[in-house]
C-alpha cells in the first residue's frame, strides 16, 4: 500500500475543481504532492514559479500536501520522489479517452506506478483552466471557479496584455 501520491498538472490556473481533487486525495493518502508541470508545450499564462507560488498560498493550510514542480516525464518524477501512485482528474466523459491513453502509456513505461482517477464534485465537473482564462480575458468574473487569490492574479496578469 502506498502512503503517498502525486497529483500533477499545469494548474494554469489552479481551479476549485483542482482543489476539490486535492482535498479528496489528501484524505486518502498520508502525503500528497501537487506537482506543477513546466509544460512549455501548452504555453501557460503564468510562469512555473507563479503557479507554484499560487498553489503554495492557496494550499498552505493542507499540512499533508507538498507543492513541487517538475519537467519531463511524470513517471520519471514519480520514481525520483519514490511515489508509486498518480492521481488524475476526470471531469467529464470527454476527458476519459485522453487520460486512459496517458495512464496506459505511463504503465508501459513504468509498470510499478498506478494511476487512480478521481472525479470532482458535480458543481466543479465542467470547470477547466482554459475556460477560466477565457472568462477573465473577456472581462468576466471567474470568482466562482477559482480561489480569490487566483482570481486577483488572473485579473492582474491579464491587464498587462
Amino acid at each position: 500500500m502506498s502512503d503517498a501520491a502525486i497529483y500533477a498538472g499545469t494548474f494554469d490556473p489552479l481551479t476549485l475543481g483542482h482543489l476539490d481533487l486535492v482535498e479528496r486525495a489528501a484524505h486518502i493518502f498520508d502525503r500528497l504532492i501537487l506537482a506543477v508541470a513546466s509544460s512549455n508545450r501548452k504555453k501557460p499564462l503564468f510562469s512555473l514559479e507563479e503557479r507554484v507560488e499560487m498553489a503554495k498560498k492557496v494550499l498552505k493550510d493542507h499540512k499533508n500536501v507538498e507543492i513541487d514542480s517538475f519537467s519531463g516525464l511524470l513517471v520519471d518524477y514519480a520514481h525520483e520522489k519514490g511515489v508509486h501512485v498518480v492521481i488524475r482528474g476526470l471531469r467529464a466523459f470527454s476527458d476519459f479517452e485522453n487520460e486512459f491513453q496517458m495512464a496506459l502509456t505511463n504503465r508501459q513505461m513504468a509498470p510499478d506506478i498506478e494511476t487512480i482517477f478521481l472525479m470532482p464534485k458535480e458543481n466543479f465537473s465542467y470547470i477547466s483552466s482554459s475556460a477560466v482564462r477565457e472568462i477573465v480575458e473577456l472581462g468576466g468574473d471567474a470568482s466562482s471557479f477559482v480561489p480569490q487569490l487566483v482570481q486577483k492574479s488572473l485579473e492582474s496578469k491579464l491587464k498587462k496584455f
